[in-house]
């Protein structure tokens, strides 16, 4: 028999267990239905709004689009790399923003997709510090990409970061230096990015098999397999590497496009004529040296002549003087400084590169090049050594622009040097880039504060002709080597198994003796080596 004020205790229990219930979030659901199998006790709509992420309006993806919606509960899918998880699998543990390839910069954790920046950092990637200590000159100067724009001209720099124009919010601009526009990738008609059947990176499609074109706009009417079967060469390579294969034919990169067979030719592009020729010139016929006859890329050399180029005889008619004097042409050096004369004949340095070439060796495109190797600044060409200016730029390497966009107060700003003097007092500002004074000749540096007789010379020459002097210091170019860049490294001269053996970094004669390229009777005994810290 039961106490008189049991009944009273149960509804009292029942009416707090109802009121607890009551209270749960709505997206937690103990008992939906009445057991396994049994339907659910939620109508459709409202399962589906339990799936829905907060305002949402009604048709809206459920579960984000990455799982199946079971009774107002997410079953998320993992089907794909990564982990999908959450109520409404909305995290994704790979969905943090990334900045110079790092997760949340480094500087935070990734939680949810969404980073948790560290103290003293803020932004989507946790890439900006809240307190800056550059100067506007600084951080400009570390937003710059490599044609020394500010932000690619999409973004905005906050100390030293960029901040791209994304006014729109769709995150289509991107990159370090804003560099990445996935807009390029738009289709006109279809308004999809790579027409919906590519993906895009940074400015770029990259089409599913089957289809092709600039925007993935074109699908081809064979294989992906028997299309790659065709445009692959006998040495297995598609297109030879020379060319890009669309649907089953191959289009060869051919330089001169002035007719159906060009100097890359070929079904499969396996033809180069330009292998065939001793310095490549589109407006030339010099094929194998005027000494054999080009058959797809390969000299076939006439008699007395021998070489991959056939630019050697088989024996030499002229003196030691005579076939120096013929290497040397009107330069203070045999073939430049830059090359091995046999025979009055200059083979450049490195063998089989295409950077220095001509009679004695006298044209050196590595000259267009800056320290970090951008031939002339992206905006111009280099010809022999020189160059050659886009539209609306000039400079030694066409670094200025003509248009600046800068005021005159920003401009001269950017060329004060660390003592506040304007280009140190010896060039000019353009555009707030330093011009450094043509009467003084060996004035250079971003400021003009750099004197380049204070670079190592040989034989007259700064840095031998075979490096760029930066600041006093020469930097060689590959294969040489030494204070002044004197001494080729490279694999042709006879001593190099030993010096690769003995892993030296720099080598000079005991006696202080360098080796010229071209001195083939003046090179050290091999006990006369030593090493030379670097």
């Amino acid at each position: 028999m039961r106490p008189a004020g049991f009944g009273n205790f149960l509804l009292l229990a029942s009416s707090l267990l109802f009121a607890g219930l009551s209270a749960v979030p709505q997206s937690f659901s103990p008992s939906l239905r009445s057991g396994p199998g049994a339907a659910c006790r939620l109508s459709r709509a409202e399962s589906e709004r339990r799936c829905r992420a907060p305002g949402q309006p009604p048709g809206g993806a459920l579960c984000h689009g990455r799982g199946r919606c079971d009774c107002g509960i997410c079953i998320c899918h993992v089907s794909e790399p990564g982990v999908y998880f959450g109520p409404l699998c909305e995290c994704h543990e790979w969905m943090c923003e990334t900045y110079d390839g790092s997760t949340c910069a480094g500087h935070g954790a990734c939680d949810c997709g969404k980073c948790r920046c560290d103290g003293g950092w803020s932004g989507d990637a946790c890439q900006y510090p809240k307190t800056c200590d550059l100067t506007k000159k600084q951080s400009n100067q570390m937003c710059k990409n490599s044609q020394d724009i500010i932000c690619s001209n999409a973004g905005t720099c906050h100390c030293g970061r960029c901040k791209c124009d994304n006014s729109d919010g769709n995150g289509l601009v991107y990159g370090k230096f804003c560099e990445c526009d996935d807009r390029e990738c738009i289709d006109d008609e279809t308004e999809e990015i790579c027409g919906g059947h590519g993906k895009c990176y940074c400015g770029n499609c990259y089409c599913q098999a089957g289809w092709h074109g600039d925007k993935c706009e074109f699908q081809c009417d064979i294989t992906p397999w028997e299309s790659k079967r065709r445009c692959t060469s006998p040495d297995g390579r598609v297109c030879s590497n020379r060319g890009i294969c669309v649907c089953g034919e191959c289009s060869c990169h051919d330089v001169d496009p002035t007719g159906d067979w060009g100097d890359i030719h070929g079904d499969t592009c396996e033809c180069d004529e330009r292998d065939c020729k001793a310095v490549y010139d589109r407006y030339s016929d010099d094929f194998c040296s005027g000494h054999g006859q080009c058959n797809c890329g390969r000299c076939d050399c006439k008699v007395g002549w021998y070489g991959k180029k056939c630019e050697h005889p088989r024996s030499c008619p002229l003196s030691a003087e005579e076939s120096i004097k013929k290497c040397q042409g009107s330069s203070a050096l045999p073939c430049s400084g830059r090359g091995k004369c046999e025979c009055g004949e200059c083979t450049c340095y490195p063998p089989g590169g295409s950077r220095v070439y001509g009679k004695t060796c006298e044209c050196d495109d590595r000259r267009c090049e800056d320290l970090d190797g951008v031939v002339c600044g992206g905006h111009g060409t280099c010809s022999c050594g020189r160059c050659v200016c886009g539209r609306g730029w000039f400079g030694k390497l066409c670094q200025h622009p003509r248009k600046c966009n800068l005021t005159e107060e920003q401009s001269r700003s950017l060329c004060e040097s660390a003592d506040g003097v304007l280009c140190s007092g010896k060039g000019s500002c353009h555009c707030g880039k330093c011009i450094c004074s043509a009467e003084e000749w060996y004035i250079s540096g971003e400021f003009c504060d750099c004197d380049d007789r204070d670079c190592d010379k040989h034989d007259g020459l700064i840095c031998t002709g075979n490096g760029i002097c930066s600041c006093g210091n020469c930097e060689c170019w590959d294969g040489w080597n030494g204070n002044a860049c004197e001494i080729w490294l490279g694999t042709d001269l006879d001593f190099l198994p030993r010096i690769g053996r003995n892993g030296l970094h720099d080598l000079k004669c005991k006696h202080n003796v360098g080796i010229r390229p071209n001195d083939r009777e003046n090179q050290c005994s091999t006990d006369q080596w030593s090493e030379v810290d670097p």
